[in-house]
């Protein structure tokens, strides 16, 4: 990891600690029974939104129990995991998307959310949140 190095190059400690974290969960995925030493790029993606949300879910708590000093920590290991992550869509590109896969499925009513939501998760996985794709495809679905 070429970034590790510059990381630490740079003596950049937030950043070499988000890569430290980064590197432990791959290397972690790679030693897991049946993984075969190999970690797909999907596996990859799949841990490096695992951990944003849980640096996210962390943000929070920290926010709430007014700890800047560690809401300051999270919130750069976020900028730079979001780095690796492929481009997020926007609320308008989310909002399209979502409304091809309903005409695609042919979803009309609030029953369907679970047809819907299949769909979107394997079409938008790693360039949406679960979270934001459930309340647009509720809202989309409501109308």
């Amino acid at each position: 990891m070429d970034e590790m190095k510059e990381a630490m190059k740079s003596k950049n400690e937030a950043s070499l600690r988000a890569l430290r974290a980064i590197k432990a969960e791959i290397i972690k995925a790679k030693t897991e029974p049946g993984a075969g030493g190999e970690v797909s790029p999907e596996k990859e993606v799949n841990l490096l939104q695992k951990m944003m949300k849980q640096r996210k879910d962390s943000l929070e708590i920290y926010q709430q129990q007014k700890r800047e000093d560690l809401a300051k920590k999270e919130l750069e290991e976020i900028s730079i995991i979001q780095n690796f992550l492929p481009q997020q869509l926007t609320g308008e590109e989310l909002k399209a998307e979502l409304q091809q896969i309903i005409s695609d499925i042919g979803a009309s009513s609030p029953a369907d959310i679970g047809k819907v939501m299949g769909a979107a998760s394997k079409k938008l996985a790693g360039r949406a949140d679960g979270k934001t794709i459930s309340a647009m495809v509720k809202e989309l679905l409501a109308k």
